[in-house]
């Protein structure tokens, strides 16, 4: 009977510290959606100021030229081999690749939520980005002795596109994974270089202007917190339906 009276004022007890903790994480919780949804919206109102610049010619057009002419004339050997790996690392093909090897690994780990988020970031983020192209149907650059030749359309960017969304999402994971303040900075730093170098390599080829590698970034972004919002609301509501079992 000591036993049994003990078990239940723990059972008390534990119900006491989740009611006084709930209305803290649920703070919380609406915090971080609410950062979500700005940065959701701040991301798709970036992406449509651009893309009306580009379809209007306004300013930015200019600059994309100055940019892309600029780069165009101090092309150096080496750096243009540099620059065509890390394209080429990062065309259709390679992030296929990557982003199935991800997927073996979430299902490995049995991971269904973040699988499932997978499979919507990048192939979904990727269908959007095709859509785009042909909407807009922006010629890419131009030059009389070109360093590689494409015949798609420009914007925006597929390669930033595809490797905003999978590194995002790779990043998203890892903070989702680790309550280390300086290794989730470091995470998110390390996910924007690899997408700067990503934007800079297509801009320094002259397969793309800045507007298109700015606007893909901003569009990845946006269909990424997007499907991350599903997520966390997806696992939120398998928390709070174990709980109510309990």
């Amino acid at each position: 009977m000591r036993t049994s009276h003990t078990s239940a004022g723990g059972r008390h007890s534990s119900t006491r510290a989740l009611e006084r903790t709930g209305p803290v994480f649920r703070n919380q919780r609406a915090w971080w959606l609410a950062l979500a949804a700005s940065l959701i919206v701040g991301s798709i109102g970036v992406f449509i100021d651009l893309a009306e610049d580009v379809t209007t010619s306004d300013h930015i057009t200019v600059v994309d030229l100055q940019w892309a002419n600029w780069l165009h004339s101090h092309a150096v050997p080496a750096l243009t081999h540099v620059m065509l790996t890390v394209s080429t690392l990062h065309d259709m093909l390679s992030m296929s690749i990557l982003t199935l090897l991800l997927a073996i690994f979430l299902a490995w780990r049995r991971e269904r939520d973040w699988l499932l988020g997978l499979m919507l970031v990048v192939p979904g983020g990727m269908l959007l980005n095709t859509l785009f192209k042909f909407v807009f149907a922006r010629a890419r650059p131009h030059f009389t002795d070109p360093i590689v030749i494409l015949t798609s359309y420009s914007f925006p960017s597929g390669h930033v596109a595809g490797s905003t969304l999978f590194y995002g999402f790779v990043a998203a994971w890892l903070i989702g994974h680790t309550y280390s303040a300086a290794r989730q900075i470091a995470t998110v730093t390390g996910a924007l270089l690899m997408v700067i170098l990503v934007a800079a390599s297509r801009m320094y080829l002259g397969a793309h202007f800045f507007s298109d590698v700015l606007a893909a970034f901003f569009e990845g972004l946006a269909w990424l917190g997007i499907c991350l919002v599903g997520i966390h609301l997806i696992r939120g509501h398998k928390a709070t339906s174990a709980q109510e079992m309990q």
